[in-house]
């Protein structure tokens, strides 16, 4: 029964990732996909190398907050086979729900389907004493705010390339002034969110040559260069005459989809192995994670490969509602929209705040077609999306109490 308790979570978890990577990471390449910038199949193999190489290499952080945070540990402590039993449903009814979610092509927020499971099943374990309330209603003002920034921010980039590029009558010319300025753009606001944990282990290798640097400096090194690489490469392209410069600004697009890809495989990936570690943990000390709780590597991994593995197989219907669903979307117009998700997460978390991926990019999409003109807007679908969002947390909640009253039933004894 011991082995079956970790045998059984470490199957759901990957069950719970699998759906993540065809839901939530599909969020990161639909933007790409819908405006042509790549593929399909060169979606799944970005998404699948940098998603994989976030979660298993950055990861740990998140998950070890979700393992601990929303309902806390200590009113487990008594009896930590409850907190294992718990572990295990959140891990059941959040699957569900994304899997539900995906099979219609709605993009939902893994973090309030994990979120909303743990604090349904900690409510009827323990009561509401044990559910930080601050932090739900912290996640639904962001259902709010998430996307009006993002689309705010989508709207004034995309006019202003509109206005100053696409419009323009020399329009190659322009977008050849404009490239250090594009290239500066997205290098920093992608790198302020990856190139930070890159440097530390960056910092740590180049210590053991005595070569002592602050971690800013390799940061502004690396988008320093990043910046000027990407500028030559757009430069060399122009030399042959081009009858539109969007397959030009595609290749920016696609850098800056692999930012996003990586920076969201750090960080939902927890949504996925925090339940699992937790169990593991359990299973391991026999009582409940607390201060010196550590996400253990081979769960990152676990996710990691789940994710690629749901991306691969089920990602495509997300993937179309995100880049073809609500507006025709252009590599100009896709770079935006991933620009301004990239800036939303961003001023986020200089503040604490937990936003969604999947939130930021439906805001910034529709921000993009709010410039191209209202006509262009499905609203059919973002309604259908905001729907799917507002019943996230009870829908997971209510799964969750389900699933763990059946496993009270059958593994109480």
């Amino acid at each position: 029964m011991a082995n079956l308790f970790l045998v059984v979570p470490c199957v759901l978890a990957f069950y719970l990732a699998w759906n993540l990577g065809a839901n939530d990471v599909a969020n990161s390449m639909g933007t790409s996909v819908g405006s042509k910038a790549v593929t399909f199949k060169q979606a799944l193999i970005i998404a699948g190398i940098l998603e994989f190489a976030g979660a298993a290499l950055f990861g740990q952080g998140v998950s070890e907050k979700l393992a601990t945070g929303v309902v806390d540990p200590q009113w487990f402590a008594d009896s930590p086979q409850v907190l294992l039993l718990a572990m295990m449903a959140v891990l059941v009814a959040a699957g569900v729900w994304l899997n539900i979610a995906t099979f219609f092509g709605f993009p939902v927020s893994s973090s309030h389907a994990t979120v909303g499971a743990i604090a349904g099943i900690g409510f009827i374990a323990i009561g509401s004493q044990a559910v930080d309330w601050q932090a739900i209603q912290l996640i639904s003002v962001t259902w709010i705010i998430t996307p009006i920034v993002s689309g705010a921010i989508a709207a004034c980039f995309y006019s202003l390339i509109k206005g100053q590029i696409l419009d323009h009558p020399q329009s190659s010319i322009q977008f050849q002034e404009w490239i250090p300025w594009l290239s500066a753009a997205l290098m920093s606001i992608f790198g302020v969110i990856v190139l930070p944990t890159l440097s530390q282990p960056i910092g740590g290798w180049l210590h053991h040559f005595s070569v002592e640097l602050p971690n800013h400096d390799i940061s502004i090194a690396i988008g320093a260069l990043g910046a000027i690489a990407l500028s030559f490469s757009s430069w060399r392209q122009l030399k042959t005459p081009v009858s539109s410069i969007e397959p030009l600004i595609a290749r920016f697009q696609v850098v800056s989809a692999c930012f996003v890809a990586f920076a969201h495989g750090s960080n939902d990936v927890g949504n996925a192995i925090a339940p699992v570690a937790a169990i593991a943990y359990i299973h391991r000390t026999g009582t409940v994670p607390l201060e010196d709780f550590e996400v253990p590597l081979w769960t990152l991994i676990l996710g990691g490969a789940g994710i690629v593995a749901g991306l691969a197989v089920l990602g495509k219907r997300v993937i179309t509602t995100i880049g073809e669903g609500i507006i025709t979307l252009q590599p100009s117009g896709g770079f935006c929209a991933e620009l301004a998700t990239a800036t939303t997460i961003l001023i986020a978390s200089r503040y604490g705040l937990p936003v969604s991926t999947s939130h930021a990019l439906v805001g910034g999409v529709v921000g993009v077609g709010l410039v191209q003109g209202v006509d262009s807007i499905q609203f059919k679908t973002v309604r259908s999306i905001a729907f799917t969002w507002l019943i996230t947390i009870p829908i997971s909640a209510g799964l969750g109490i389900v699933t763990f009253t059946l496993f009270k039933l059958l593994f109480a004894n």
